[in-house]
């Protein structure tokens, strides 16, 4: 069965609201970021291949379905009671339950796989979360994790640009804070530009990103140049490259997998 491409509505056609914290498919003004998501649950899918997948903080739903085109099973949490009733009216593949990621419902050694993509970064208490990524986690399982790299997200500032992140890593962070929950690290990935989008960054004045931020923040319109490239992006135009072949620390978004011990 394919993947559902949510259009970022709900089943009755109301829109989810776009607020800055969650990642809506199908804007066109939002494209560039979505992909920038969706490259890492493609690139990833495969270690969801016929397990038991938990999503925690699955957000809008559209990953947590994807998964299902793979896993035997997904179960998607969000704290979110909006996101839960939208996820259960447009992706029935996915067991979506209400909770706190910082006490996950799910029994002891439940899941194969814990997926949690652009989450860490808003919760409050990282370590305790990922101590019960462990704890339902069967032996050998795997956590996958992405987040946004505080070096290039957040330059130079004490405090996170979005205000709706609590605490920002960089990779050396992100390490200790897997390996002090007794994971083991088998792979640690950074999300970077490819070749289209640095012409892109050309043609923006040196950034894609920093021409959609400027237009969010002044409130002003998009020009129909930046409008088309953003709509054009597609997850072929990111690369995910491993710490060895390139410095983590200049990547967009950090990746990793990781396996509890």
């Amino acid at each position: 069965m394919s993947a559902t491409v949510s259009n970022g509505t709900r089943g009755d056609d109301t829109p989810m609201a776009l607020t800055g914290e969650r990642t809506v498919p199908g804007l066109v003004e939002e494209n560039y970021w979505f992909r920038r998501h969706e490259v890492v649950y493609r690139r990833l899918l495969e270690h969801c291949r016929d397990r038991d997948v938990l999503e925690a903080g699955c957000g809008e739903g559209y990953g947590a379905d994807l998964i299902a085109d793979v896993a035997s099973s997904v179960i998607g949490l969000d704290y979110d009671e909006s996101a839960v009733a939208h996820v259960r009216a447009r992706y029935p593949r996915v067991d979506i339950r209400q909770g706190n990621l910082a006490n996950l419902p799910l029994p002891d050694g439940s899941v194969d796989v814990v997926v949690n993509f652009q989450v860490i970064e808003h919760l409050w208490d990282q370590g305790q979360f990922v101590s019960e990524c462990a704890r339902v986690l069967r032996p050998a399982g795997v956590l996958l994790m992405s987040t946004p790299n505080r070096i290039t997200f957040s330059p130079g500032r004490d405090t996170p640009v979005n205000p709706f992140h609590t605490r920002e890593l960089n990779a050396a962070e992100m390490t200790e804070l897997l390996e002090s929950a007794g994971f083991v690290l088998d792979g640690v990935y950074g999300v970077f530009h490819g070749t289209r989008l640095g012409e892109m960054d050309a043609r923006h004045g040196g950034s894609i990103i920093d021409a959609q931020i400027a237009r969010a923040l002044a409130d002003a319109p998009w020009s129909a140049e930046l409008l088309a490239d953003v709509e054009a992006v597609t997850i072929d135009d990111f690369d995910l490259t491993s710490a060895a072949e390139r410095n983590i620390d200049d990547s967009l978004d950090l990746v990793a997998i990781a396996v509890r011990a």
